[in-house]
């Protein structure tokens, strides 16, 4: 398998799901050596070996270019050849060149590359060692450029890492159809995997402690009813229709706290945003946040609001739902697929989003009923139903082999 992180070096939902999904192939009895940009230790993951592709610090593995003195490229690259500092494409290279050499020893039976940071290593396997390959697409460029263009060189190494594949996974329906739009790959040559919710929240037991935010505890001891959001702060995320729709919300219903939990390039825009629309006292900016800090967030929320111009699938929703929340779900997020108690609404639809919010706040019976009835949907998807999937699908091209 080629990924580009794991827990807890994680940034997002990709490393989760990739934790997921291959402790579920372990327990079907797969043997796999997972293959990752910097050098880090892993802790609980014991079923399968860690390759440190290049041995930087894992929050380098995306490019470090602004820093410029050469103390602290020795620090953070020990014995590291480049005089200057590495880019995400330095970083890609070398994660091939590894892939390279390692294969020239080693005959896996499938090669798993995870979205486009590791495509051409993934091509590489396929080209040089006549190896089964599996593109895995968790997002395309188009979703994270919210559906425009993004980086025409992300474009290019995601088309031919998607043509060179022997099989593709989309985590969606929607996914698979961009796929197939976009880049004009056969319907037949996608199948879909969708994502369950992490082991450790459906395994696990937590008790919300109501100390970390006495200040929203408060907020909802005086009848205000809370609603948040997670993820990167980015366009893809939609998250200024959702500020819009707050402030229409907010208008009708001023006992409304949202929580914008998380980080990205949009972060000081939506603050400047929340105050230009009058509403910055009833928005909070967590941060980025994870562990204990996340699931409280979740604890104490009524309501998960995802708000994505396109969400491939949306772990997060299956988080905040398994942590009592009511669900409102863009229709261009791939979790919308699996769950039906939702409340549902087109990204670009701020009135009908502030209606929704404002009808599950004022009404206790639609908000209970919405809680209740997504615990019905959510855990019947499990890794381990998934994990067969991917094992049907290796199966499948192992077959075709040409040895």
């Amino acid at each position: 398998m080629l990924g580009w992180e794991l827990p807890p070096h994680n940034s997002g939902g990709l490393g989760v799901a990739c934790f997921n999904l291959t402790h579920a192939l372990s327990r079907q009895g797969a043997d796999i050596e997972f293959v990752v940009p910097y050098k880090a230790k892993h802790p609980g993951i014991d079923y399968m070996e860690i390759l440190s592709a290049v041995k930087i610090d894992p929050i380098y593995r995306y490019g470090n270019g602004t820093y410029e003195s050469s103390k602290i490229t020795e620090k953070i690259i020990p014995g590291h050849s480049h005089s200057g500092l590495m880019s995400i494409r330095d970083v890609q290279k070398e994660y091939c060149a590894f892939v390279d050499s390692y294969l020239a020893d080693n005959t896996p039976d499938v090669v798993h590359a995870h979205d486009w940071l590791t495509y051409e290593a993934g091509v590489l396997a396929k080209k040089n060692y006549n190896l089964p390959l599996i593109a895995h697409v968790h997002a395309t460029e188009f979703d994270r450029a919210g559906m425009n263009m993004g980086n025409p060189l992300i474009h290019e190494v995601e088309k031919e890492g998607l043509m060179m594949a022997d099989r593709i996974v989309a985590v969606s329906e929607a996914t698979r159809r961009i796929i197939h739009e976009k880049y004009r790959i056969p319907l037949n040559k996608i199948e879909v995997v969708y994502n369950a919710l992490d082991e450790k929240y459906s395994l696990g037991k937590y008790s919300y402690d109501d100390t970390l935010y006495d200040f929203v505890s408060e907020l909802k001891k005086d009848g205000y009813k809370i609603i948040s959001t997670v993820g990167r702060f980015t366009l893809q995320k939609g998250l200024k229709n959702l500020m819009r729709a707050a402030a229409l919300a907010v208008s009708k219903n001023p006992k409304l706290m949202f929580i914008f939990a998380g980080d990205g390039e949009e972060r000081n825009e939506l603050i400047q945003f929340s105050a230009e629309l009058g509403i910055s006292s009833n928005v909070l900016f967590t941060g980025f946040i994870r562990g204990r800090q996340l699931r409280d967030i979740y604890s104490i929320s009524d309501v998960f609001v995802m708000s994505s111009i396109s969400e491939p699938f949306g772990l997060t929703a299956l988080e905040a739902a398994h942590h009592g929340d009511a669900l409102i779900l863009s229709n261009q997020s791939g979790v919308s697929e699996v769950i039906w108690s939702a409340l549902k609404y087109d990204f670009w639809d701020i009135r009908k989003l502030a209606d929704e919010m404002l009808a599950v706040a004022g009404s206790s019976a639609l908000l209970e009923s919405l809680r209740d009835n997504v615990k019905n949907e959510y855990l019947k998807i499990t890794w381990d139903e998934l994990a067969q999937k991917c094992l049907k699908i290796y199966n499948k091209i192992v077959k075709r082999k040409v040895f």
